[in-house]
């Protein structure tokens, strides 16, 4: 069929736009995905995987890629013109760090962890003759500590260094990860509630919860306020543009930056779009209060656009998994994945019931963070605290600022054997010392000591 314009990515958008919605009738019509909380973003990306896979549906994988890498992008490009949170301003000085410290700690105590192990593994097998590409292993904690986004973006940069394949691989081990964050998760969170650990949590959630869809008398809440008149500007339209406009500068300055790099450098440099795309939002939202310009950037809308980035990331990047790919890689995909996630959740555990407060409603938003995103953190949150009258999601929104240069920098170092030629036994040792610091930090203060009684 001749067509006067290309369609090929919006029949792509309207096909990724089916499955969020056959999703989200899913997870309101089937009990077993409302028991375990699976977001209808992640029912229809596994709708989407049978499709491809079984030849129903014929898309590029490295199409559907394209398209989840530039959601991830737009997804941080809106968090970084978000803002912060007033609500976490109005907590300053009443003792909340103390909560977003504990969280930060724990992540950037699982980042380095999991990319030891993994980078272990990677050896043992090495020397049992399964040889692998020297980064295989450090895409865990990318896909369970970071998220498919992160797992998609710098895996598609290492395949440009001759690691085939290394974006489904990472996108492999995010699915494990939301694995552990829900079927793991779920059931540890619900038996904290029957023990009675839950500061304020019930036996039973809320119906739009479990269901995922509002009643149709259900007083709904708003999206944002309209910071121009329709006669003008849609404010949502201003909202979007903002967001274009830092990925243009973005795409600019990556483009500067590696005009002074080697090649290999250069290629890996894009699959931290996402990192400089965050930075360049908190200039031009910086440029926007000296102009006192900072009202118009809604930050309800903004977050509304940084949802619904992540809603279609996850369905692209789960359709996108390629199962052939997956099963050639089945042997060092499951140990690994399996190693992580045993390890992971006992280092919560036991953590966790070192807290002296909140000990379930911390231990479950980090949970889901490490193994997942910071969504699935807050989706176990709530079952645990459903009116959220705890500080803990103001917590986790302050712990992502706090471990920023720990997870920052652990994100680098997994590039160490591509940009700096060390060995994966050196890299796996700087991890280790990473976990150490991490360690450390939390007997220092105090939250290794005997378990305490949740207030």
């Amino acid at each position: 069929m001749n067509t006067p314009f290309p369609f090929e990515l919006m029949l792509v958008f309207s096909f990724l736009s089916a499955l969020l919605i056959f999703g989200i009738i899913l997870r309101a019509k089937i009990a077993v995905l409302q028991k375990f909380l699976f977001p209808g973003c992640l029912v229809g990306g596994v709708c989407g995987l049978v499709l491809l896979q079984t030849g129903i549906v014929n898309i590029s994988s490295n199409l559907l890629e394209t398209v989840a890498y530039h959601f991830f992008n737009l997804s941080f490009i809106s968090v970084g013109l978000t803002g912060n949170d007033e609500r976490i301003k109005s907590q300053k000085g009443k003792g909340l760090l103390r909560g977003p410290a504990w969280m930060a700690l724990v992540q950037g105590l699982t980042f380095p962890m999991q990319a030891a192990l993994s980078g272990t593994i990677v050896l043992c097998l090495g020397a049992a003759g399964y040889e692998l590409f020297p980064t295989f292993g450090f895409l865990v904690p990318l896909g369970f500590n970071e998220g498919p986004g992160q797992a998609l973006s710098i895996g598609k940069a290492w395949e440009g260094l001759g690691f085939a394949n290394g974006a489904t691989i990472g996108l492999s081990f995010a699915a494990a990860g939301y694995f552990f964050a829900f079927f793991v998760g779920v059931p540890l969170v619900n038996k904290g509630i029957r023990k009675g650990v839950a500061t304020f949590g019930t036996n039973t959630l809320t119906r739009d919860f479990l269901v995922g869809v509002r009643a149709r008398d259900q007083k709904t809440k708003s999206a944002g306020s309209l910071a121009f008149h329709s006669g003008n500007a849609e404010s949502m339209a201003f909202q979007t543009a903002l967001v274009g406009i830092v990925y243009g500068l973005t795409w600019g300055l990556v483009c500067f930056l590696e005009s002074f790099l080697p090649p290999d450098a250069g290629t890996i440099l894009w699959g931290f779009f996402f990192f400089f795309g965050l930075g360049v939002a908190f200039i031009v939202r910086s440029v926007m209060k000296t102009a006192r310009l900072d009202y118009l950037c809604d930050p309800g809308l903004q977050r509304r656009i940084t949802g619904w980035s992540i809603d279609y990331l996850i369905v692209a990047t789960i359709t996108a998994i390629q199962l052939k790919i997956v099963w050639d890689y089945l042997l060092p995909i499951g140990i690994i994945s399996i190693a992580n996630g045993i390890l992971t959740t006992m280092i919560v555990i036991y953590l966790g019931r070192r807290l002296d407060f909140f000990q379930l409603e911390r231990s479950a938003a980090i949970f889901g963070t490490v193994t997942g995103t910071v969504s699935c953190g807050l989706l176990l949150l709530r079952m645990v605290d459903p009116e959220f009258k705890t500080p803990v999601a103001f917590e986790v929104a302050a712990m992502n600022i706090l471990v920023l240069p720990i997870v920052g920098g652990c994100t680098v170092l997994v590039n160490a054997p591509l940009w700096w030629g060390w060995s994966v036994w050196f890299t796996v040792l700087i991890f280790m010392c990473v976990f150490v610091v991490c360690l450390s930090l939390l007997k220092l203060m105090g939250f290794l000591s005997k378990v305490q009684k949740n207030a």
